[in-house]
């Protein structure tokens, strides 16, 4: 088996390496086995084969809404929004140059939560629950902008995003806190679930629209894609090849920004997910952004996917947010990663 295939398709070509394809394609295997039973799990419990049957019926009632209505767009929702946050740290920590780099530590996620708490302290009233995505959303992309303003002094450095980020969420988690003290009983509540992130009762509609989102962004990753690993070289060795690095550096912090943003737009905040996510692609698949990219969303989908799992069938008739559960896993991870970077 050669080392490297190369693929050519007019002007374009790309280098596919056997061993990702491999890998890319036992990880796919496993999500679908994951799906599988998500759907089958639950109050109700079903065969493989019965959710199969169901799937392929045309019928509505009984097992079928429960299946189609209620399991399957959750199951979808909840592998979205890992992905989405897995590929947004596997982009940061390309451009901080940081193992520790993730949406949650470097203030992206706690400016989605902010202004998240604060729609729904004085605006959900009058406007309902529609906007909360679009508020989520604005306050990743204000927090984001700050942290890039901030860190700027002739260029904004690796180093200098880490620092601001860290500070920048430190103050944003105070705001939500105080947000948080002052809102309605009704509200914490709502608040705190959002919060812990959950994709409880996510419906048809949510998911369908959260997937456009996503799908809009895809050609940004597809055209910065080549783009990624020069991040790893030292600014001054990129600029002597020629490269834009700041122009770079915001392009790569708008699409890290933007899946952040609408994974916690309509999940919460799920943490560590992009954090451990990348880590554990970056193990199974080689060096290169678009193979470390896709098992990165596999591995996230599968995170959340597995952690959702959990919150709703080990504890019945609780049903837990799945946030609680990844935070399990990443918070000894973290410690991990910590340890790892002393030595």
């Amino acid at each position: 088996m050669p080392e490297e295939i190369i693929w050519r398709w007019g002007p374009l070509s790309r280098r596919i390496n056997p061993v990702t394809g491999y890998r890319l394609a036992w990880a796919t295997v496993l999500t679908l086995c994951v799906v599988m039973t998500s759907l089958s799990l639950g109050k109700v419990i079903l065969s493989p084969w019965q959710v199969l049957d169901i799937l392929a019926s045309a019928e509505t009632g009984g097992v079928h809404f429960i299946v189609e209505q209620l399991r399957l767009p959750r199951t979808l929702m909840a592998w979205l929004v890992g992905a989405a946050l897995a590929v947004s740290g596997l982009i940061l920590q390309s451009i901080v140059r940081n193992p520790l780099a993730s949406p949650d530590l470097l203030g992206i996620t706690s400016g989605a939560s902010a202004a998240a708490v604060l729609y729904l302290a004085f605006f959900s009233l009058t406007l309902g629950s529609s906007g909360l995505p679009l508020a989520a959303m604005a306050g990743a992309g204000l927090a984001a902008a700050a942290i890039y303003l901030l860190a700027w002094q002739q260029g904004a450095s690796p180093l200098r995003l880490v620092l601001v980020g860290v500070g920048i969420s430190a103050l944003l988690a105070a705001v939500t806190t105080f947000l948080l003290v002052f809102s309605p009983l009704s509200t914490t509540l709502s608040a705190y679930v959002w919060l812990a992130g959950s994709v409880y009762g996510a419906t048809w509609q949510e998911t369908q629209t959260l997937s456009l989102w996503l799908l809009v962004q895809i050609p940004l990753l597809i055209f910065l894609a080549r783009q990624v690993m020069v991040q790893q070289l030292d600014d001054s060795l990129a600029q002597g090849i020629g490269v834009r690095v700041q122009w770079l550096r915001a392009c790569l912090l708008f699409a890290s920004v933007a899946l952040a943003g609408t994974a916690v737009a309509w999940a919460g905040g799920v943490a560590f997910v992009g954090l451990i996510a990348p880590h554990i692609a970056k193990k199974l698949v080689p060096p290169g952004f678009a193979g470390q990219a896709v098992m990165s969303a596999l591995v996230g989908g599968l995170l959340v996917l597995v952690a959702d799992l959990i919150g709703r069938t080990l504890f019945l008739p609780a049903d837990l947010p799945a946030g609680i559960f990844v935070a399990a896993l990443g918070t000894p991870f973290f410690l991990y990663l910590l340890i790892k970077q002393r030595h």
